[in-house]
């Protein structure tokens, strides 16, 4: 058995996190994604810069983090059946899409992303994990109760979920109708069904 060296360096507070976390959403919603800075939100959280570079690379990282994440961490749903499923993980992100930080960071992160592509595969394989491992137990749920054949695209069903909400509520403006989630939710497991 061997053991691993002990990391270097004062352990990470969460309480660190957080605050950086929260004075990032807050300030975008306030001053917008441009005029948000990590000089700005390091102030705010009451850290030094370098606490705020350690977590993350850049401003797009730690804003998205900030404001696309916030579903990541609550239980994954077990309602009994896939559509029941679908619509509570959706209902997060719409609200989620919906929150005034997320309308302020959109146009600002959209561009560094088209920019970047390193940057968009980060996001993609680090960021968005989560919501795919959510997924791929919401999916094994539905596969053991026959709703879905075994194989489902996961990758594709996420992007298609997202898309939509992204596009209807992110990009068109819409103020979301209540039932939006269980309306995607209904869509897509009628079209992923097992027939």
């Amino acid at each position: 058995m061997s053991s691993s060296p002990s990391p270097r360096g004062r352990p990470r507070d969460p309480r660190s996190h957080e605050a950086i976390v929260s004075a990032a959403a807050e300030l975008v919603a306030e001053v917008g994604y441009a005029a948000t800075s990590i000089g700005a939100v390091a102030a705010r959280a009451g850290v030094g810069k370098d606490t705020v570079y350690r977590r993350w690379r850049g401003k797009p990282e730690l804003v998205f983090d900030a404001v696309f994440t916030t579903t990541d961490h609550a239980p994954v749903p077990d309602t009994g059946t896939l559509a029941g499923d679908l619509t509570a993980l959706l209902r997060g992100l719409v609200d989620e899409f919906h929150a005034p930080a997320a309308a302020a960071a959109l146009p600002g992160l959209l561009a560094d992303f088209a920019a970047d592509p390193v940057l968009r595969a980060r996001i993609r394989s680090g960021f968005l994990a989560p919501s795919k491992e959510r997924l791929l137990v919401v999916f094994e749920r539905a596969e053991t109760r026959g709703e879905i054949a075994a194989g489902t695209p996961v990758d594709l069903v996420l992007d298609t979920l997202a898309g939509a909400v992204f596009f209807h509520v992110g990009l068109v403006g819409e103020h979301p109708d209540p039932r939006l989630a269980e309306q995607l939710a209904s869509v897509m497991a009628k079209g992923i069904e097992v027939r």
